[in-house]
């Protein structure tokens, strides 16, 4: 491929995007520079703190709760408040909870404060999702998905290896380090990104739109289905944070060495999201969903017989290639099935889904851990990435065709709702709103 087709193809993959893109994808890579608490509290407390791998996995699964509340809650608000000031308050919140954390010292203390900082720092998911949704046209999705995923592991292939250096000589260092960048996320939001949540249409004094509750969410029988899918897959990626690094640890390695393994995951990303979402961008997303479950699933398997520092980067290589196909895909379905007006309710039990396996995986990483040897966590996550693969199988047979409404200028600017007294054909109903 010679020079000039590298730089059109980068051209392309960025061009056509609202600059509201580029302010969220930027607030996004600031966030993920920050990263610490996620990526290493399962060796602060088994490390640094001396405690069990069963304890570690309760402090997570706490973490995990904090955001199966956390999204919940910010997908209504999003909806009802807005996007913008639901990122500003749950980075803000973010910001104190994980600067408290670091000078928590009690198990009780150090139990609480993870789950107030798994509440706020779920909370902003919801919003962020829903916002680019609002802001970019349905057919640059899939695109807009991978570009704000490669801005979270281009700042996770830089933060993980510099946390793991940091770790080794401070690690009250690093939750501040998190807690000042997140803060000035924050900050961006409120400056840089205007509210985006469409504005209801009105017609004959009425609302167009039906109203959209938490229970009409869970009655949505293809969207609940894939939300339980993506609860599986999230089962099996949150092993890197929980499971891989317990396992590295006692075997013998170090923070250093799992920040070196686990960066590998980054830097991949960073390298191949871009030319892969171009190659997948418009391929059936049935048969990219039921890929990259088996190549999540079994890339962890085979660390089961990893047993060197690069044995477990080429595992990792594995299961990087499935983040790399699921996330934008799973993403973009997600939008797909959502109504526009309940983007933040939909994205909030999405959301969930990969609270609840930050809830279970550490239980399920500890116990088997402690109880079995890491050998048979590998291989569950296998038979995991199995039954993921035949459900998006089952799941996304005679999907429907993907609405290709553009987005308005007014969705963008948030609007004013639209009085409307005489009959409106339904075009026209999806175009003000």
């Amino acid at each position: 491929m010679s020079i000039a087709s590298i730089k059109r193809a980068a051209r392309e993959s960025v061009a056509g995007l609202p600059r509201e893109f580029w302010w969220l994808w930027t607030s996004t890579l600031i966030n993920r520079l920050g990263a610490f608490v996620a990526t290493f509290m399962a060796l602060y407390l088994t490390l640094d703190r001396g405690y069990s791998a069963s304890y570690a996995g309760l402090v997570a699964a706490l973490h995990g709760l904090g955001g199966v509340l956390g999204t919940l809650g910010a997908g209504v608000l999003t909806d009802r408040l807005g996007r913008r000031p639901t990122m500003f308050l749950a980075q803000g919140a973010t910001a104190v909870s994980v600067a408290v954390l670091g000078f928590m010292e009690h198990p009780i203390a150090i139990a609480v404060v993870a789950g107030l900082v798994g509440v706020a720092s779920n909370a902003s998911r919801p919003a962020v999702q829903a916002m680019m949704a609002d802001i970019v046209r349905p057919e640059d999705r899939v695109r807009a998905f991978a570009l704000n995923y490669w801005a979270i592991n281009l700042g996770f292939a830089f933060s993980s290896m510099a946390a793991g250096i940091v770790a080794q000589y401070s690690y009250l260092a690093g939750f501040l380090g998190e807690a000042a960048l997140t803060m000035a996320c924050a900050v961006l939001v409120f400056l840089k990104l205007p509210e985006s949540r469409p504005e209801k249409t009105v017609v004959a004094g009425k609302p167009a739109d039906p109203e959209v509750s938490m229970g009409t969410v869970l009655k949505d029988g293809r969207f609940m289905g894939v939300v339980g899918l993506s609860f599986l897959i999230s089962l099996i990626f949150t092993q890197s944070y929980v499971g891989l690094p317990v396992a590295m640890g006692a075997a013998d390695f170090t923070p250093s060495d799992f920040g070196m393994v686990i960066a590998v995951n980054g830097v991949l990303i960073v390298a191949l999201q871009i030319p892969v979402t171009r190659f997948i961008e418009h391929r059936d997303p049935q048969k990219l969903l039921v890929v990259s479950a088996l190549l999540a699933g079994y890339g962890f398997g085979l660390t089961a017989f990893a047993g060197s520092i690069g044995a477990y980067a080429l595992t990792v290589i594995v299961w990087t290639l499935a983040e790399i196909i699921n996330s934008p895909t799973q993403m973009s379905l997600v939008v797909r099935l959502s109504p526009v007006h309940a983007r933040g309710r939909y994205q909030g039990m999405y959301s969930m889904s990969w609270s609840v396996a930050g809830l279970a995986a550490p239980l399920m990483a500890g116990f088997v851990i402690d109880r079995y040897g890491a050998d048979w966590l590998w291989g569950a996550t296998a038979v995991l990435g199995t039954v993921a693969a035949v459900g998006y199988w089952a799941l996304m047979r005679n999907l429907p065709q993907e609405d290709r409404t553009p987005v308005t200028t007014e969705q963008v600017e948030a609007a004013r709702p639209v009085e409307v007294t005489e009959p409106v054909e339904v075009a026209d109903v999806k175009a003000t709103a």
